[in-house]
């Protein structure tokens, strides 16, 4: 692969070798947009460089599968861009990146999570290190309540680096009205989401209806529509391509937010990097425990609406608990109904890859094949049979 300047907002880049390794490419680009960002908060304070900023830049390019960032590649791709469109197109995946770690690690705050992608969640890690000097008592509680305050920061810093790095890319004159309002949208939408997820929780919602909209605006959106709506602004796509990738992405990008619930609950905490159970300890609205309980009250099975109102929001939750549980969501309906729900999204996604009529063969492919990853089509079997980061 030609090499790509590093942090250049150019990005000289030769597309057709990107295409080979797109992963590579993005991570290649977000080590360089993370070096001069490092430099930044190194000038400002050496503490907080250490502590915070190294964090982040460990967090980001620590695990996750640079999905967002594969779609914004292929949406540029099979609109027929590249040249300088292409470089802009690596720089916004790193920016996504980076949206993606403020996204995660202020969730695990809201949420209380211990774990991330197999290690400490990042407030958990520096409690840990704060912690060792605090004692017990009230200097752990300061502890804990540190590394809450210090995640929340490096959260703040990750989206305020994604939101330079976009400011930063030199992007197409044709495309860069049209990036600017997807990316400000697409933030918009996702704290949206975050919030409606906490709202429920708060109020007790029972919604399937309710519980979808959240998924879209919290996950689905800025997971795969809003990747791949950039890559064709960039390849200054017309309507007819941005309305086929728009259908296309909405709906891989709900598959992928449901296959994640039912990994939740059903999944090999070995493969998922997280403990199985914690949407239902933490009491969140996912449309798998929606339609649980809608049938349940259909069809009056107390006992299931019994075990699932013990449930929701109890931390304390056993694996005998969760395994009452996960009998529920089996004998409801609810497992293979969103099962079903998953294979529909799957299909309709790839049918609307039907209009782009103009796409290279082989970025059709390469598109087809992610939408078919990520919506879970492709891979049913991790999902354990009892009842399996994505």
């Amino acid at each position: 692969m030609r090499p790509i300047r590093a942090g250049d907002p150019h990005g000289a880049v030769e597309a057709r070798a990107v295409d080979t390794d797109v992963t590579g490419a993005v991570e290649q680009t977000l080590d360089g947009v993370l070096a001069e960002r490092l430099a930044d908060a190194a000038a400002a304070d050496a503490l907080f460089a250490r502590d915070i900023a190294e964090r982040v830049a460990r967090f980001t390019l620590g695990g996750g599968k640079r999905l967002r960032g594969r779609f914004v590649w292929w949406g540029l791709r099979v609109c027929g861009g590249g040249g300088e469109a292409a470089g802009a197109a690596l720089r916004l995946a790193a920016a996504l990146e980076l949206l993606q770690t403020c996204a995660l690690v202020h969730d695990d705050v809201m949420d209380g999570a211990e774990l991330r992608r197999g290690g400490p969640a990042l407030h958990a890690e520096v409690r840990t290190q704060y912690g060792r000097r605090a004692g017990t008592g009230d200097g752990a509680r300061s502890a804990a309540a540190f590394g809450r305050s210090a995640a929340i920061l490096a959260g703040d810093l990750a989206l305020a680096w994604a939101d330079d790095t976009v400011l930063d890319t030199l992007v197409p004159g044709h495309a860069r009205s049209a990036v600017h309002a997807l990316w400000r949208t697409m933030r918009t939408e996702m704290v949206a989401g975050q919030y409606l997820d906490l709202h429920a929780q708060a109020t007790v919602s029972h919604s399937p209806a309710r519980a979808l909209h959240t998924a879209r605006l919290k996950s689905a959106r800025y997971s795969v529509e809003r990747p791949l709506l950039l890559g064709a602004a960039l390849a200054g796509a017309d309507d007819r391509a941005t309305g086929a990738l728009r259908a296309a992405g909405r709906c891989a990008g709900l598959a992928f937010q449901l296959y994640d619930d039912l990994l939740g609950v059903f999944g090999d905490p070995a493969e998922t990097g997280k403990p199985s159970g914690d949407d239902i300890r933490e009491g969140k609205l996912t449309y798998l425990t929606a339609v649980a309980r809608a049938r349940a009250e259909a069809t009056g099975d107390h006992a299931a609406l019994g075990t699932l109102d013990a449930a929701l929001g109890a931390p304390d939750l056993t694996a005998a608990d969760m395994d009452r549980v996960r009998e529920v969501l089996v004998s409801t309906g609810a497992r293979a109904a969103l099962e079903d729900k998953i294979a529909l999204l799957a299909d309709r996604s790839t049918a609307h890859l039907a209009d782009l009529h103009d796409a290279a063969p082989s970025a059709l492919r390469s598109l087809h094949a992610l939408l078919r990853a990520t919506s879970g089509a492709s891979t049913r079997t991790p999902v354990a049979a009892h009842g399996g980061e994505r």
